[in-house]
């Protein structure tokens, strides 16, 4: 007699974390409500009962985990709450699932979300604290692998900025962002000459679509740009940021995919890991698209998942919205074919393979103004991947208006030993002259991870 139990196609992990003691605050967007009715709609549907879909309890991610991509200001326990760690705990549960073969894939369904978190944190901005998905992937190529080489396809509305900052002077990773248009979204970034630092040009790609865009558009986008890219970068692992504020109920933005749509994309980018990030539709989108992506990563039939209000014309894209997405296509392709002959414009040269910019980066959420100038060493050497001095003063626009002004010195897990000891003798001077509150090593290489204060 055969089971009626249905049986996955891919073996799935799901973790799930809603952080009940952590909020903004009691009615914000970001709460823990955006993963309760999931979980119930979960259950509800028996998928904990199909067999090789399996739920595993989030680990808690260290100091150390968190050190190892930021630069906490004034330090990682003032940033990161239990529920923080916990989130980031839960990508890294994601990972080691998937890469011990536990799982052939892994859902990540926790929060608070990071796709906003800087390598530079001094607060709260886009309701994200630490970037959950960046320490994961960290904790991968600590603990396994120096040069995986990672894709992540962040499908939130919003620009991932913050990952985006992370990984913009990698050329292992790959990041690409599809979002609305930044001109009329928060974080008003993401724009298509956003192309990643000069050792690692069109290994960010920023892809904004204009509002309304629906199933159609992303699909077409998908087949047309990042799938043929995929197939020539080649990487170990592809992540989706999973950010699900693209559905056309979501009161933050002005987009237009369905649940079928969020399934179908994730049916063809075939991820093997995807994280929650945003989405604010608490009851009428959340639930049906996760499902959607649940289904589609465990190789189930997605096909009768439908919202109440869902009517076929919702995926249909106008031909006027279409002809802008096709336009924004060929332009980023066109970046893509050529990026062995790019030259970056948002970074000065300063000479001796260094390059500078200075930027202005607003925490809204903290309300924290941050003045940053970064600069960045091109290496020669084969497959050393530079070193990075970061100068930043973060301005609390509060009443006392509060300054705090720090130093940095990051030195990538791929370095030559003369990068090393550069960026090691810049530490030391940046600690002698005392000019800063606070001193930071980032040392990859060496899991070392330092800070000086000053008296």
């Amino acid at each position: 007699m055969k089971s009626n139990v249905p049986v996955a196609k891919n073996r799935l992990g799901l973790i799930f974390f809603p952080a009940y003691d952590w909020a903004i605050t009691p009615d914000h967007p970001e709460r823990e409500e955006r993963l309760l009715y999931t979980h119930d709609q979960i259950i509800e549907e028996g998928l904990l009962d199909v067999e090789g879909i399996y739920e595993f309890k989030p680990e808690l991610a260290t100091e150390k985990d968190v050190a190892r991509v930021h630069i906490c200001v004034p330090n990682v326990k003032t940033l990161a709450t239990t529920s923080h760690l916990i989130s980031a705990g839960g990508a890294i549960t994601a990972a080691k699932k998937y890469i011990e073969g536990v799982v052939d894939k892994a859902f990540a369904l926790v929060r608070p979300p990071g796709h906003h978190a800087f390598r530079v944190v001094h607060g709260n901005r886009g309701f994200c604290n630490i970037n959950n998905e960046a320490i994961m992937v960290e904790w991968l190529r600590t603990n396994y692998n120096p040069e995986l080489k990672v894709v992540f396809i962040d499908t939130d509305a919003h620009h991932a900025d913050g990952t985006q900052d992370i990984y913009y002077h990698d050329p292992n990773v790959l990041h690409i962002s599809i979002h609305q248009d930044g001109r009329t979204l928060y974080p008003g970034t993401g724009f298509t000459w956003e192309l990643g630092g000069p050792g690692a040009m069109a290994k960010t790609l920023n892809i904004p679509l204009p509002p309304g865009t629906t199933d159609e558009g992303y699909l077409y986008v998908i087949d047309e740009l990042i799938l043929p890219i995929l197939e020539e970068f080649k990487p170990d692992l592809i992540i989706n940021s999973a950010g699900q504020d693209n559905h056309y109920s979501d009161p933050l933005t002005n987009m237009g995919i369905t649940a079928q749509g969020y399934a179908e994309l994730n049916h063809r980018l075939n991820p093997h890991l995807a994280v929650l990030q945003g989405g604010y539709s608490i009851e009428d989108a959340l639930p049906y698209t996760n499902l959607g992506i649940l289904l589609a990563m465990a190789g189930l039939d997605y096909s009768n998942l439908k919202e109440p209000d869902y009517h076929p014309s919702r995926s249909r894209q106008d031909s006027r919205t279409m002809d802008q997405i096709k336009q924004i296509v060929e332009q980023v392709r066109y970046y893509w074919e050529n990026r062995d002959r790019l030259i970056s414009d948002e970074f000065e040269t300063i000479g001796n393979g260094y390059y500078q910019r200075e930027r202005e980066i607003f925490y809204d959420t903290d309300y924290i103004s941050e003045k940053q100038k970064e600069t960045v060493k091109v290496c020669n050497t084969p497959d050393c991947h530079g070193h990075i001095f970061i100068k930043s003063i973060g301005t609390h626009l509060g009443i006392y208006k509060k300054r705090v002004s720090i130093a940095a010195v990051i030195i990538p897990r791929l370095v030559c030993k003369e990068c090393q000891q550069i960026a090691r003798e810049k530490y030391e001077e940046y600690c002698q002259k005392g000019q800063y509150h606070y001193v930071y090593l980032q040392n990859q290489v060496n899991e070392e991870y330092l800070r000086w204060v000053r008296e």
